[in-house]
């Protein structure tokens, strides 16, 4: 009985003296980038002493949802224009991105993806990423979309 009351005081004890500023949660769209209603582009979590910005899967449609390209390095260049949109509503670029996750209709496109992706990632640092390959996205000719998540600090 004795370690289950230790363990609850010392629960309670670093509950009380923890972050405070972790339910500061707001969401973005950026004007720039096609927004489908009833979906965010983005959120972000106020973490203390940085935010951390997800993003929804970016795909490379244009600010008016009409298809980017019809190849893999065509569409990611899109995709990340989107991703930079967004990320400017922070105050960030693609320099902060921490993880991607990346979604393609064909693996062997991965050069021609990651051609256009280092042009916009810090490439000192790249991100850590997950590379899927799956049979189709939302829509047949789209043949990429990506996910990220980036870190600034706060002001």
């Amino acid at each position: 009985m004795k370690k289950i009351l230790v363990l609850v005081f010392t629960a309670i004890f670093l509950f009380s003296f923890g972050q405070k500023k972790m339910n500061n949660v707001e969401y973005k769209n950026s004007a720039e980038v096609f927004t489908i209603k009833g979906l965010s582009q983005s959120t972000s979590i106020d973490c203390g002493n940085s935010r951390m910005i997800l993003l929804s899967g970016q795909v490379p449609l244009d600010a008016a949802g009409n298809l980017v390209g019809n190849d893999v390095e065509k569409q990611t260049q899109q995709v990340f224009k989107n991703i930079e949109s967004i990320l400017k509503e922070y105050g960030a670029t693609a320099k902060d991105i921490v993880k991607l996750g990346i979604f393609i209709t064909d693996i062997s496109k991965t050069p021609d993806f990651r051609k256009i992706r280092d042009l916009y990632i810090n490439l000192q640092n790249p991100p850590v990423s997950s590379l899927v390959e799956v049979s189709r996205l939302f829509r047949d000719d789209v043949l990429i979309e990506v996910e990220a998540t980036a870190v600034i600090k706060n002001k």
